[in-house]
């Protein structure tokens, strides 16, 4: 199977760069809390500088053999400046942790917020491995932005403006060839690592995702793969996933590693520079010197050996900001993803409440139904409903038209192809639609959705179920309901005596609903729809897993359970169903073909 090419982009390049602004702005912490871990910061480097300056100054002042009174300062200063440059440390890390994974959670939030008006039809375009990757991986990776970015950009500015003025004070020459070390090492450094390994990092973030996707599409097909013999083939596409992820990292790490070289190359050239300057100062000065230089203004030995090596703990700290720049296109890269996971324009077969900024901000935990003006058992009416499909042109559905009322069985059923799916869609307003949609009288566009989804629910032909218990795939249903009403639901739909059986609510359901038939995945999925006690129950296709004697069975009993508290069923099936289940008959005449 020949090898696909490289994804450069993998969908991240086509973001709204706003959008983008957007997202970066939210993984940055605000200024209350992040300005407490970046002072620790701050001061633990400057702790380190002082640390290494005052030790100088005691063992070269110490080899002069002084009175010990002469000393006392700086063994003091020493074990402060040791001590402290570990407290400030541990509180910095602390700190701007707390502050990053605080933004994190919020920013997490708001990508839902923003992901879950468009799913299902809205999300179409994405494969679900990429999409994983962008909710997990790329989303995690934007906590770098503030840790690994701004603060170390931060404290290492800060900090070697403070070391080049502190060794003015003791020998402008020497500042001058520190700050000229920095500056180039900061130049060369970065020029090295655009040059060696900016693209990697760019693609490192859309590689993740492409190989997220082989292994999803490689694990979830692998009896069709195994059984048809292609698994051989699909498992070579899946290493040259891989195998183009490893050479960007490798491209990555010998950036990182060149730049360390870069770093230690000029670090090397501070001090000499320093040496080359302060040899000729430490002759000219007197014997002795208590100070950093003598009262006539020359260096005295301390002195010396502080401006020699205090470059090697700047360049310590000055050594992140090349890295930071790097960490900034893999952030940048990262950003772009989370941005470009739903389209910059809605298309407009899909509904929103508002729009795709506004949903960026807002909370998941908004209780649904907020501002519901419909009553607790709604009337429904469609009136010439019909829907399409986003990226295309003909419509899905057209001219339903049906009455559903409290206590009503009603049987919709039509040729396949006529849109019964798609009306199940547009019913919980997954899908706009044209016409008319009314709830007791009012329009359901006018609506919240969640006010929409709180009255009419959906049991799929198809029902999810979660590689769980049996209890946690009801409980989401109604998270306050106890064992024993879990137990009464599963005996209402039939699976009281399985439920038994299988060793209770503990009993694993298996990924999707391996370990039951679809039998019993449909009763599941009626009983959860039951526990969250919806006005209206959509059933689509209950019968098509199952075999014909079940189907009857499933049938009946979902219609008679269903009605028992005068809830309304809207049964969506191609197969006939007893007259005395239901109450009406409603066809989809499905919409109407182009003629060739």
């Amino acid at each position: 199977m020949p090898e696909k090419p490289a994804p450069e982009t993998c969908g991240s390049g086509n973001a709204d760069p706003s959008a983008v602004r957007t997202v970066l702005r939210l993984a940055q912490p605000r200024a209350r809390r992040f300005a407490p871990g970046l002072a620790a910061g701050v001061a633990s480097a400057i702790f380190a500088v002082a640390l290494l300056a005052s030790s100088a100054w005691l063992i070269t002042r110490a080899a002069e053999q002084p009175p010990i009174m002469f000393l006392s300062m700086a063994v003091v200063g020493v074990r402060a400046f040791a001590l402290g440059r570990s407290a400030f440390r541990y509180l910095q890390r602390l700190a701007s942790h707390d502050a990053a994974f605080r933004q994190l959670a919020d920013l997490r939030l708001g990508v839902f917020a923003r992901l879950v008006p468009l799913a299902p039809a809205g999300l179409s375009n994405t494969g679900r491995g990429d999409l994983l990757t962008r909710l997990v991986r790329d989303v995690d990776d934007l906590q770098d932005l503030p840790l690994r970015v701004v603060q170390p950009l931060a404290t290492a500015g800060i900090l070697a403006a403070l070391s080049v003025f502190g060794v003015w004070l003791v020998l402008p020459a020497a500042a001058l060839t520190l700050a000229l070390a920095l500056l180039l090492a900061g130049v060369v450094a970065t020029l090295a690592s655009s040059a060696l390994s900016a693209r990697s990092e760019r693609e490192l973030a859309p590689l993740r995702g492409a190989l997220a996707g082989e292994v999803l599409e490689v694990v979830e097909n692998l009896d069709v793969l195994t059984a048809f013999g292609a698994l051989p083939g699909r498992l070579d596409t899946l290493a040259a996933a891989d195998d183009r992820l490893r050479r960007a990292s490798l491209r990555c790490s010998l950036g990182v590693g060149v730049q360390g070289a870069v770093l230690s190359l000029f670090a090397g050239a501070a001090t000499v520079g320093a040496l080359w300057v302060g040899i000729p100062e430490l002759l000219n000065s007197g014997p002795d010197g208590a100070g950093l230089v003598t009262g006539a203004g020359a260096l005295t030995g301390p002195g010396f050996a502080v401006v020699v090596l205090v470059p090697m703990a700047v360049f310590e700290v000055f050594g992140l900001i090349p890295l930071a720049l790097g960490v900034w296109r893999q952030v940048r890269s990262s950003a772009r993803r989370v941005t470009s996971a739903v389209p910059a324009e809605v298309p407009p077969e899909i509904p929103l409440d508002a729009s795709l900024d506004a949903l960026l901000d807002t909370p998941l935990d908004t209780p649904p139904g907020v501002g519901v003006t419909v009553g607790a058992r709604p009337v429904l009416e469609l009136a010439g409903l019909g829907a399409s499909w986003p990226g295309t042109d003909a419509p899905a559905l057209t001219d339903v038209t049906l009455r559903l009322a409290p206590g009503d069985r009603v049987h919709l059923f039509g040729p396949s192809g006529a849109g019964k799916s798609t009306l199940t869609l547009v019913l919980v307003r997954f899908l706009d639609y044209t016409g008319s949609y009314r709830l007791d009288g009012v329009e359901a566009r006018t609506l919240p959705q969640d006010a929409v989804r709180a009255r009419v629910g959906l049991c799929e032909q198809r029902p999810w179920l979660f590689d769980d218990s049996i209890r946690q795939n009801l409980l989401f249903a109604r998270d306050t309901a106890t064992d024993d009403d879990l137990l009464a639901v599963l005996g209402r739909v039939g699976l009281g005596a399985w439920t038994r059986q299988r060793g209770g609510l503990d009993a694993r359901v298996g990924e999707q609903g391996a370990l039951v038939s679809g039998g019993q995945a449909q009763r599941i999925a009626l009983a959860r729809a039951l526990l969250a006690d919806f006005p209206v129950l959509i059933v689509d296709e209950p019968t098509a897993n199952v075999d014909e004697a079940q189907g009857e069975q499933l049938v009946r009993d979902i219609l008679e359970t269903a009605a028992e508290d005068g809830r309304a069923v809207l049964l969506i099936s191609h197969t006939p169903v007893p007259d005395e289940l239901i109450t009406a008959r409603v066809t989809v005449p499905g919409p109407a073909r182009p003629r060739r």
